[in-house]
């Protein structure tokens, strides 16, 4: 009785599968799943905080690109390479200031005229108004209602509290000017010690490829900041030489505007280097505007087919399409900081990959659109008679059944 009830009791009990249990990989994998995705959280997080930083060392690594070929030319004659870059530096610090010194003389001097000859501008829209509407407005009526109007208070309160804010974003401009200065002099003065520390934790095969990466980078970035210099220059002058003439106030301030925003503002930097001298032409005499306006746009041609391409031949000879498109992509990417090295950057990666990319003559002159011309199919026709000399046993060329039918076309 007892080996029965234990054999009943055995048959009663519920079936248990045998793989019932947890696999023993199975919380690892979960802990390194997680590990995984908390790293890339962390990463992603320290990215969006660290990225105004890494924009401005890229921007200070391109700045040093361009200046070093002056440190080198510096250094090659005798000049302790710290000394030329704080030479450079300060000669661009000089420049960047005269620009402003005189812009803002220009825009102190358009204000204080117009603050000056406000009443006058006033009184005679107040008279065209009353003479064409027929209505008695004078000029205390129109101040008073101007002064006491709900949104020039508004507007006063509301910057009035954003002073503190306008602050804010000056001395975090200041900051990023400053961080972007002092990253690009260490870059510039330590240049060949940057060179050795990369290419001491690479291999020997690849430490050339980097070495050559470099020198073209300095090269195609380099000959894009003087080139853009020297067609500035030259812009600058002849448009001021223009309004010098033409008896135009701030001529000389008007001609640097013109020179640098032109030249160092991809694609729109034409039309707002033109629209503000044409807009002080314009409070001279009308005619003056058109003047000015119809030399931007010669001046605009000579420069795109003449001044141009035999400036930038040796520098950064890109074709104009992909110089359009990299400024869009660098837009679209990094925003102004983009637009501002996409050229430099495409025309170093063009060159770069024309080092190492082989290419080959194209022997089919259909390649290059229309039908076969005449000399090719003459010379094509020859070759194939040299081949049928070698005789009946002699190698034939691929494609000798439709010789006669290039003969024929050659004489034609």
């Amino acid at each position: 009785m007892p080996a029965n009830e234990d054999t009943l009791s055995d048959d009663r009990r519920p079936s248990q599968p045998p793989d019932a249990r947890m696999p023993r990989w199975l919380p690892r994998a979960m802990v390194l799943a997680l590990a995984l995705v908390a790293c890339f959280q962390l990463a992603s997080w320290g990215f969006h905080q660290l990225v105004g930083l890494l924009l401005n060392i890229l921007i200070a690594f391109f700045l040093a690109l361009a200046v070093e070929p002056a440190v080198d030319w510096m250094a090659a004659r005798g000049v302790r390479r710290g000394l030329a870059t704080g030479a450079v530096f300060l000669g661009i610090l000089v420049a960047a200031a005269g620009f402003f010194a005189l812009l803002g003389s220009m825009v102190a001097g358009q204000i204080a005229t117009m603050v000056e000859e406000f009443p006058q501008y006033l009184d005679s829209v107040i008279s065209w108004a009353n003479s064409t509407f027929h209505t008695h407005l004078s000029r205390l009526e129109v101040q008073n209602n101007l002064l006491n109007s709900d949104w020039l208070q508004k507007y006063v309160q509301d910057s009035a509290n954003n002073v503190l804010a306008v602050s804010a974003t000056v001395l975090g401009s200041l900051f990023n000017l400053l961080t972007v200065a002092l990253f690009s002099f260490y870059f510039a003065a330590d240049g060949p010690r940057l060179r050795r520390a990369l290419c001491s934790v690479l291999p020997p095969s690849r430490q050339a490829e980097v070495l050559r990466a470099w020198e073209i980078a300095v090269a195609k970035t380099g000959g894009y900041l003087y080139s853009r210099g020297l067609m500035a220059l030259i812009s600058g002058f002849a448009h001021y030489v223009l309004l010098e003439i033409l008896g135009v106030p701030y001529a000389p301030a008007l001609g640097v505007w013109v020179g640098l925003v032109s030249q160092f503002i991809p694609t729109i930097g034409t039309y707002l280097a033109g629209a503000l001298p044409i807009l002080i032409a314009f409070t001279v005499d009308p005619w003056y505007a058109l003047w000015v306006f119809a030399f931007v746009v010669v001046y605009q041609q000579f420069e795109n087919y003449l001044l141009q391409p035999r400036i930038t031949a040796r520098t950064v000879d890109i074709h104009p399409a992909v110089a359009f498109g990299s400024v869009i992509a660098g837009t679209a990417l990094m925003g102004a900081v983009g637009a501002l090295i996409a050229i430099p950057a495409t025309a170093t990666l063009q060159a770069f990959l024309s080092a190492y990319v082989k290419r080959y003559e194209v022997t089919d002159p259909r390649a290059h659109g229309g039908h076969r011309s005449r000399r090719a199919a003459q010379a094509l026709a020859r070759v194939r008679r040299g081949l049928h000399r070698d005789g009946p046993e002699g190698p034939k060329a691929p494609g000798d059944e439709s010789a006669g039918e290039d003969e024929q076309t050659g004489r034609s």
